[in-house]
């Protein structure tokens, strides 16, 4: 699936939530912002979001990294369906065709891994002007009954798929920082061995690896695909915008 010019951008939740919370609480002004900032530049888009105080939490509590239980499976999508209305909302109020793609409908994985996910969806919506907007979330899984699906692993494999031309993968941080807090301006697979200690997790409850996990589903792409992907602040202002008109911000994760 060929897509000249797509870009795939995903917001973490530690940006548009409080991820020190135990339970779903929103930063609506941070939302609004961000969906100010795409409104600009929505052709050829597809949008992912973490899960941040919607997910992590409840995925913890009923410890769904480790066995199947059906009733924390529905409470966790529920929570991250809320979230996810909430960002779609901002959108379209922004002037932004945005619809909602819960991959709980559309993903089987296996074993945690993306097995197979129906794209034909979504790539029906790209043609059609929309901007689909995934998240993370609680999916069927063959192995397991169900696993949490992080919206690190999403965007690597949409990527993939779709053949896109630019990820961005705006987080709470300058992008993935040294041990004296300045930006890492590239990181392949040449030098993550020296650079892997400076990567730590989430500050906040995360389920689903943290910065490091980012890292790594971004190396593994480059190395199969040859896409670069950049890591950056999108609590700054500007910096969505600036992603989305074409700026190389933060760090950038490629293949060398």
């Amino acid at each position: 699936m060929k897509n000249k010019g797509i870009t795939i951008l995903k917001i973490g939740g530690s940006v548009i939530t409080d991820k020190g919370k135990d339970e779903g609480t929103a930063r609506p002004e941070e939302i609004e912002r961000i969906a100010r900032e795409i409104s600009g530049c929505d052709a050829g888009l597809v949008i992912v979001h973490g899960a941040g105080s919607f997910g992590h939490p409840q995925a913890k509590r009923y410890d769904l990294n480790a066995k199947f239980d059906p009733e924390g499976s529905i409470i966790t999508h529920n929570s991250v369906k809320k979230l996810n209305k909430l960002i779609v909302d901002a959108l379209n109020d922004a002037g932004v065709n945005a619809i909602g793609v819960h991959p709980i409908n559309c993903v089987v994985s296996e074993d945690t891994r993306i097995k197979d996910m129906y794209l034909e969806q979504i790539q029906a919506m790209i043609d059609s002007g929309f901007v689909p907007v995934l998240h993370g979330d609680v999916v069927m899984d063959r192995k397991l009954g169900t696993s949490v699906l992080s919206g690190d692993q999403i965007v690597p494999y949409l990527a993939a798929q779709l053949e896109a031309e630019r990820i961005g993968i705006g987080s709470a941080e300058n992008g993935v920082l040294d041990a004296n807090g300045g930006t890492i301006e590239r990181i392949t697979p040449g030098n993550f061995d020296q650079v892997k200690s400076f990567v730590s997790g989430s500050a906040g409850t995360d389920v689903t690896g943290g910065m490091l996990g980012k890292v790594l589903e971004l190396l593994n792409l480059s190395d199969s695909s040859n896409i670069t992907s950049y890591i950056f602040n999108a609590g700054q202002k500007g910096n969505v915008s600036g992603f989305l008109n074409g700026e190389n911000i933060g760090t950038a994760i490629s293949k060398a």
